[in-house]
């Protein structure tokens, strides 16, 4: 017993200033070692390593610490709910921290609320977290602050000025998409936008308008109804364009889960999809081919933009390379199923 008490009071003897002197850093140095968050030389990261475990310098949060200096954290911030988006976005992060031998700490956010992200942030940063990756509205709304750790944007709506982001172009897919309506004959194509506080509530629907505006016709705002995300506010959109006195020949809906949205009413409404009315998505969801009539729609890698983002978190970590502000695109493709066809004569 008397033995076990001497030994906690040689550990707690030693202090932060031994680790200093012993690894001939500055105790600045050894504190951003300790909460690895700012770019330390490799061979400076294992002086004071070998430095702390030689003196036993173990209190709670120097163990914790330095459990991040040796191996690295990553953060990911997500919303509650389920979705084909959100679990994509799991898969890529999950499988790129591991190849790469990270550790990935999730944390959920309820709602868009800066205070509650930018305290899960801090939370992060404290727990030895090195870097974060976010999908919208996260990563939008945390781009306009000063952030204690560097993060990485998931499929931003838009490009992020103050943080790296990887992405598609929106504005570019929704233009595609609508021009491919536009080519089946379509004159009357509805749109139902997306959340506002995403930023992919403007660009898709500043590249459906653009598209309309190219091929000549007018933009109807009746034909513009305000969706969310969810399969729910699609239905409550889609009721709206579905009691239109002159209804639309076709829909094109801000995501998936709302695209489906309008194909579940349709069928409802005894309406026949494709040959009374086309509908399209966005995001290409596992669900997409599992409805029917499978759905036309854009897809986006989501797995393979989330593996992106965590591999470059990983590296801006381990003080590889540095955060920058630019964005990382990958190819959007336009997927033609049956949910589409031309407009009834």
């Amino acid at each position: 017993m008397s033995m076990s008490r001497g030994g906690r009071k040689s550990s707690q003897a030693v202090t932060i200033h031994s680790v200093a002197e012993r690894a001939g850093v500055s105790i600045m140095t050894v504190s951003n070692v300790l909460s690895n968050r700012r770019n330390v030389r490799e061979h400076t990261r294992q002086a004071v390593v070998d430095a702390v475990r030689e003196l036993g310098y173990k209190p709670n949060i120097a163990a914790r610490s330095l459990a991040s200096a040796a191996v690295t954290r990553v953060g990911l911030l997500c919303g509650m709910g389920e979705s084909g988006f959100l679990s994509a976005v799991l898969v890529g992060a999950v499988d790129a921290t591991s190849d790469r031998g990270a550790q990935l700490i999730i944390r959920r956010l309820d709602g868009p609320e800066p205070d509650a992200m930018l305290r899960v942030v801090n939370e992060l940063a404290q727990a030895g977290v090195g870097s974060i990756i976010s999908p919208p509205p996260f990563c939008e709304v945390l781009s306009r602050f000063d952030l204690p750790i560097p993060m990485v944007g998931i499929c931003a709506g838009d490009e992020l000025p103050t943080m790296p982001c990887v992405r598609v172009d929106d504005y570019a897919a929704a233009k595609a998409m609508t021009a491919y309506l536009i080519g089946l004959g379509h004159k009357h194509i509805a749109f139902i936008r997306m959340d506002q506080d995403l930023y992919a509530g403007r660009t898709r629907y500043d590249g459906y308008c653009a598209a309309l505006t190219e091929a000549g016709l007018g933009i109807d705002p009746n034909l513009v109804a305000q969706g969310g995300h969810t399969f729910e506010s699609g239905l409550i959109a889609a009721q709206e364009l579905l009691a239109l006195p002159s209804r639309p020949t076709a829909i094109f809906a801000g995501n998936d889960d709302m695209a489906i949205a309008v194909i579940s009413l349709a069928h409802r409404m005894h309406i026949d999809v494709p040959q009374q009315l086309s509908v399209a998505g966005f995001d290409d969801a596992p669900v997409a081919v599992k409805i029917w009539p499978t759905l036309t729609t854009i897809r986006q890698p989501v797995s393979a933009i989330s593996a992106e983002a965590a591999r470059q978190a990983i590296q801006i970590a381990e003080a590889m390379s540095e955060a920058r502000s630019d964005a990382v695109y990958f190819d959007f493709e336009l997927v033609i199923r049956d949910s589409t066809a031309a407009p009834p004569a």
